[in-house]
């Protein structure tokens, strides 16, 4: 049988990318999102180059009862939790927030993580075996003017990857996370600026990662021999040094 995987946000980005890396690795896939249509699409894409099982569960990951019924409906057990679902609205200072952005954001970067690994990893303890990656970010590692709120949902993601590394360990159950700079090839520009493409439009003078680099290293993280735990992978283009530290020189590494 093979090994499977499931990937919150599985949609568009790094969750879309990350499914073909592990599509192409062998691994039967279990893909959520919001939006049906793309569900639909990513799985026909798949199944083009890829003779995996693929499940798809439409759901919105800031709802428990949502969650819990997509689980119930799952008996495979889940070898992978990649919580990749996540997003950032806005880009304001603190006292010019709107409270629906922080809501948002809130409810998806921390409660849904939360929510998704509550219910997976009680099986992977009772089967003492599991691996639970968390999609962090640069921005769980640094602060940045106007990135308030979803600075401080990454730290959260950071230290609760951290903390219940202290406490899966004893069950073999593995616990990592990958903490990205800027990427494109995501939604997450658009989706930050309410879909303004204009504003969107922030790699045009420097190479970020791209949603294909991160998803090769979340399947670097999980293909590590049992006895080995990447606990963080922290990376970023060779332009960007820091949040706010990018060589905006130009897109030096565009194939010629």
């Amino acid at each position: 049988m093979n090994k499977c995987v499931l990937i919150t946000g599985a949609t568009s980005g790094i969750g879309l990318a990350t499914a073909h890396v592990f599509a192409a690795n062998g691994y039967d896939l279990i893909l959520t999102g919001r939006r049906e249509d793309r569900l639909n699409k990513v799985k026909e894409e798949i199944l083009q180059s890829s003779s995996v099982n693929v499940t798809l569960l439409c759901f919105d990951v800031r709802h428990y009862s949502e969650c819990e019924k997509a689980m119930e409906s799952i008996s495979q057990p889940i070898d992978v939790l990649i919580n990749n679902a996540g997003l950032a609205r806005g880009l304001d200072y603190v006292y010019e927030g709107k409270i629906e952005h922080w809501d948002e954001m809130i409810d998806t970067n921390i409660k849904g993580l939360l929510y998704m690994t509550r219910l997976v990893s009680p099986g992977m303890v009772a089967r003492k075996s599991g691996h639970i990656i968390n999609l962090g970010s640069s921005a769980g590692k640094e602060v940045y003017p106007k990135g308030n709120v979803y600075c401080a949902t990454k730290f959260a993601v950071d230290g609760f990857t951290r903390a219940i590394r202290t406490e899966m360990h004893v069950h073999n159950v593995r616990v990592s996370q990958i903490s990205p700079g800027h990427v494109e090839e995501t939604e997450f520009a658009r989706v930050r600026f309410e879909w303004d493409e204009e504003r969107a439009k922030i790699y045009n003078d420097f190479n970020p990662l791209t949603a294909k680099d991160v998803a090769e290293s979340i399947y670097f993280i999980a293909s590590r021999p049992p006895h080995v735990n990447i606990n963080d992978i922290f990376v970023m283009g060779t332009q960007q040094a820091g949040n706010m530290i990018i060589d905006r020189t130009g897109r030096r590494f565009d194939p010629i």
